[in-house]
């Protein structure tokens, strides 16, 4: 193993180990002696399955069958869960034939962040999350299960669902996702269309027209996001299955995916060959597979919040050192949109996951004896899925990038680096991505240029009042403040203005994800203007300095900015409407990003 790699897991095994032993200790008490069902009463059996069929209720009442609960995050306007309206009967056919029984145990809201960015709904974005959690947890709190397969892939989706389904860690979980949409317009010329729009050279029907050739089928979107970022995050964890994140919702070899997922919950169950409960699956070793994997790719920063939720679900610590320190070790391997040219499709068609996961696994970068849905070890997750004789079968994947524009080599890499840095000083920590940032916008010192929201930024633009070198300053968007929506609204007008020639920069307390692109951007800002820091206390004028290589975040001014009050803030006007004024507990308990940003912690 890389010594990186070995340091960083040593010291968070070590961090971890009170929590972690408590939750293992808890998750194997709940572990049942033959079927789950067999714990309840004559009355709560005949409930649980009074809509059955005769077939299914005679082998869950007198059987052995193990019996697979759904969680589906299915809705019809969300693009990649569109496909989740077949799958439980499939799963529940598949389950019949590998002699068990499946029923759909409760659904879980999943909103779209495509629909809300921008909008008013993007405040509960983040929340839904932990909402997401409280679900998934009350659909398998019948405690009828032996075993649960989650229909998720979106942003908050995928997240939620395993940190609630953490909660019953006795139990066998698998993802089946249903994969990403086609390719449309191009990623790049997205992105151009909307700078010209926000410089006013195209009108708002162009822009749609546009939009809708990007985003025009059944799937997820096909840019390197929070969602085709989780695929990536899930397959590293060993809860889905190798080769099978991109594969798209219509071809023939997803179904066969699906059939095969459902086999391996039931052959993992208690009553099965192999117990394989998911709390066993989230080791310390998988979450630092997951953020190598994570920093190999140049996924989304949302996952320096939601793997640290997930991990302490698992009684698990991690912090930003910890993704920093091996962001030192792990080279970039991909090049997928904002990070590069290509989408998804085309990661998948140059290699794919399995590429990826060989090229670190032969560098020492990954490790290999970890507990996955297909029993020990990582290095079958190099392996490629394919049909043959109507069946599934497996082998061995690409051992060499089919484009090397798209998949690099560890000897050769796209950068020695990972691309995600820790960035702290007096106004406190924050997170920079760099995948997609040219080396010479790694760093800033320029006078701050403070925002209430991201409509003032935008205005102060289209009234040329931020033709300059200038820091963006946009503190009150954490998640104690209005939930912490991403910011995707000032991504074309920095990028104009950097196009410009002027050295800009972005310091919030609020989230840019996975689409986050060339600007330089010091997100996640800890401690949040909300809770007192230093953020919501900068001024127009204040030097700014965002250093990544010297890992640097700074502010100066010629007065003491800490005895400053806090700037005022649009709190208020973010807490009523749109459902945000449900959410009011989840603000006021919520944790510091670097904690998850969780109502749980």
């Amino acid at each position: 193993m890389h010594p990186t790699i070995t340091r960083v897991t040593e010291r968070i095994t070590k961090r971890s180990e009170t929590e972690r032993a408590a939750y293992l200790a808890r998750i194997h008490k709940a572990a049942h002696q033959g079927p789950a069902r067999q714990q309840a009463a004559c009355s709560n059996l005949a409930h649980a399955m009074a809509a059955s069929s005769a077939i299914e209720k005679q082998a869950i009442a007198n059987s052995d069958a193990p019996n697979i609960g759904i969680i589906t995050a299915y809705n019809d306007m969300l693009s990649a869960h569109q496909p989740f309206e077949s799958y439980p009967a499939r799963i529940k056919l598949a389950a019949a034939e590998n002699g068990a029984v499946s029923q759909v145990a409760g659904g879980v809201p999943a909103m779209c962040d495509g629909v809300t960015q921008g909008q008013e709904g993007m405040d509960l974005s983040l929340f839904s999350r932990d909402v997401i959690a409280l679900s998934t947890a009350v659909a398998l709190s019948h405690d009828v299960f032996d075993g649960a397969i989650l229909l998720g892939i979106c942003d908050k989706i995928v997240p939620g669902m395993l940190i609630g389904a953490l909660s019953f860690g006795h139990l066998p979980v698998a993802f089946a996702p249903a994969g990403p949409m086609v390719s449309g317009l191009s990623n790049k010329d997205k992105a151009l269309i909307r700078e010209d729009f926000a410089a006013g050279r195209i009108d708002r029907k162009e822009l749609l027209e546009a939009e809708s050739a990007a985003y025009h089928a059944p799937g997820t979107c096909t840019f390197y996001g929070t969602a085709n970022s989780n695929q990536m995050l899930m397959e590293l964890m060993g809860l889905q299955l190798p080769g099978g994140s991109f594969v798209n919702p219509d071809a023939p070899l997803r179904d066969h995916l699906t059939d095969e997922v459902v086999r391996r919950v039931v052959g993992n169950t208690s009553l099965g060959d192999h117990y394989v409960p998911v709390g066993e699956v989230v080791s310390e070793k998988a979450v630092v597979n997951s953020i190598v994997g994570l920093l190999a790719t140049g996924g989304s920063t949302n996952h320096t919040i939601h793997l640290i939720a997930i991990a302490r679900a698992a009684g698990i610590t991690i912090d930003w050192e910890d993704f920093s320190e091996l962001s030192t070790a792990v080279p970039l391997l991909a090049r997928v949109y904002p990070n590069g040219l290509a989408d998804v499709n085309h990661f998948h068609a140059a290699g794919g996951m399995g590429l990826i996961i060989r090229e670190l696994l032969q560098a020492g970068l990954l490790h290999d004896d970890v507990t996955t849905i297909l029993g020990q070890g990582l290095s079958n997750f190099c392996d490629e899925p394919f049909i043959e004789n109507g069946g599934l079968a497996w082998r061995a994947g690409p051992e060499t990038s089919l484009d090397s524009e798209i998949i690099a080599t560890v000897n050769k890499p796209f950068d020695k680096e990972g691309g995600l840095r820790l960035v702290k000083g007096n106004v406190g920590r924050a997170v920079v991505k760099l995948s997609a940032v040219d080396s010479d916008h790694h760093q800033i010192e320029a006078p701050a240029k403070v925002f209430a929201s991201q409509d003032d930024f935008k205005r102060a633009f289209n009234d040329g009042e931020l033709e300059m070198d200038f820091v963006a300053v946009l503190p009150h968007q954490g998640p104690s403040a209005i939930g912490m929506p991403e910011l995707h609204k000032l991504t074309p007008y920095l990028g104009l203005l950097q196009n410009r020639g002027f050295k800009v920069a972005l310091l919030t307390d609020g989230r840019m994800s996975g689409a986050s692109g060339k600007v330089l951007a010091a997100i996640h800002a800890t401690p949040e203007a909300a809770r007192d820091g230093l953020i919501g206390k900068i001024r127009d004028g204040d030097m700014v300095t965002i250093d990544s290589a010297a890992g640097e975040l700074q502010v100066s001014a010629e007065d003491n900015i800490e005895e400053r009050d806090t700037t005022p803030n649009e709190i208020a006007s973010h807490s009523i409407g749109i459902g945000r004024e449900l959410f009011q507990p989840f603000r006021e308990r919520a944790s510091s990003a670097e904690e998850g940003a969780s109502f749980f912690a």
